[in-house]
């Protein structure tokens, strides 16, 4: 009977033993799962705190730009007014030069220099200023009205027609204006080179080297814009450009 007794005892224990294992893996089991929710809910939290900043930066920069874009618009604004008003008062500037220039072409106008050659006078002839005066104006009229290609052709073909026209240093300084308004600043200094060599005693000498330091700052070419400007003090020191000149040399 002891025998049967132990026996069954054993075998209860036994059967009793995967239950109690059983047990044992639930709560194991349970326990990883919560661990792993737990973990899954910080690393979403953490990933909705990383979107929201990245919103948050955004939305930042968004401003940032359109206010740069403001700022921009602006000073791009300030810019046309500003060569607005520099070409309305080099144009009312020609335009008043002219009116002086106009009674000594009137007075020299074809008359040869005196002890030429008779062949080189023949060979040269004396401008038209019933023509050279319309052809002018109407060149100008394509860089008032803001047409700079065409008013880059119509004075390059004034200055070939006209190549010792009385009007030739203005038209060489609008030629080298169109092209500065079409953003060629290689051409533009180009142009205005010729004013201030062959054209050196024309009242636009000194605007042409203006232009030409302009163009020259904005290439990136701070030391040659330097001597242009000096140049205009030192060769035109009573000229409003030369008041220009020390302005902008002062900056």
């Amino acid at each position: 009977m002891r025998r049967l007794t132990l026996v069954c005892l054993m075998a209860a224990a036994w059967a009793a033993t995967p239950a109690h294992a059983g047990l044992f893996d639930d709560e194991e089991a349970r326990r990883q799962i919560a661990d792993l929710k737990a973990k899954s809910d910080a690393r979403a939290d953490q990933q909705a705190k990383s979107i929201l900043d990245l919103a948050n930066q955004n939305q930042r920069l968004a401003e940032e730009v359109a206010n740069l874009r403001g700022l921009l618009e602006t000073l791009i604004h300030k810019q046309e007014v500003g060569d607005k008003r520099a070409q309305d008062f080099y144009l009312d500037l020609d335009t008043r030069l002219r009116k002086f220039e106009a009674p000594a072409a009137a007075g020299g106008a074809g008359a040869p220099a005196e002890g030429a050659p008779a062949a080189q006078q023949a060979a040269t002839p004396a401008a038209d200023p019933a023509r050279e005066g319309p052809d002018y104006e109407a060149a100008l009229n394509f860089f008032k009205a803001a047409k700079y290609k065409e008013a880059a052709v119509a004075f390059s073909a004034f200055m070939q027609k006209y190549p010792g026209g009385q009007l030739a240093p203005n038209a060489q300084y609008w030629l080298g204006n169109a092209w500065y308004a079409q953003r060629d600043c290689k051409k533009a200094i180009e142009a205005q080179t010729v004013v201030t060599t062959k054209y050196a005693d024309s009242p636009k000498a000194p605007d042409a080297w203006m232009a030409i330091a302009t163009c020259q700052q904005e290439m990136g070419n701070a030391a040659a814009a330097k001597r242009s400007l000096e140049t205009v003090l030192a060769k035109y020191p009573n000229t409003p450009a030369a008041d220009a000149a020390k302005q902008r040399l002062k900056k």
